[in-house]
């Protein structure tokens, strides 16, 4: 990446590939998806929540068949390395390691996807499939929006439990 370029700039650059991406999906709703039984006809084509991230692009997708996360090269960037479509790439954000399926869509070039929803029925309107996608990003680029795993129960030993020694503890934790 041009080390000229400011991250706002980046986040501007990841934000056009993402209306390229709505208006790609457009085209091909309206040529080939438009009565496609898999589509979810209270849905149309978003992008959201697209912004730079170690020299890609990454953001959501919501078409009426399915809400993708998807990954990106920056044009002003260095391409990520040359892979077959189809191949699974991992890929570390944030939040942790997440695997993409690598692609080629016609007219825009290398596209890997992370899908999140397929088809998308259980959308009942664009506003809730818009939501989704915005809190699939924050999560996805978030890591203090992840929770630790619950700690595993305190191991019980026969012992001490009839010896009344586990109520004790317990009453000195508190609820």
């Amino acid at each position: 990446m041009d080390a000229d370029l400011s991250i706002a700039d980046r986040d501007a650059a990841a934000r056009a590939l993402g209306q390229s991406l709505e208006t790609l999906y457009r085209g091909i709703f309206e040529r080939s998806m438009h009565d496609v039984p898999i589509c979810n006809p209270a849905l149309s084509i978003a992008a959201s929540g697209f912004r730079s991230y170690g020299g890609r692009a990454f953001g959501i997708v919501t078409t009426p068949w399915f809400m993708n996360l998807v990954a990106a090269d920056l044009p002003q960037g260095d391409p990520a390395p040359a892979v077959v479509p189809g191949t699974t790439v991992r890929i570390g954000l944030p939040a942790g390691e997440v695997d993409f399926i690598a692609g080629q869509l016609d007219g825009f070039g290398r596209l890997d996807s992370c899908s999140l929803f397929s088809p998308v029925f259980e959308f009942g309107s664009m506003d809730a499939a818009l939501e989704t996608a915005e809190e699939a990003v924050r999560a996805f680029f978030d890591a203090a929006s992840l929770q630790a795993p619950p700690a595993p129960p305190a191991q019980v030993n026969r012992r001490d439990l009839l010896r009344g020694r586990l109520r004790n503890e317990e009453e000195a934790t508190g609820p």
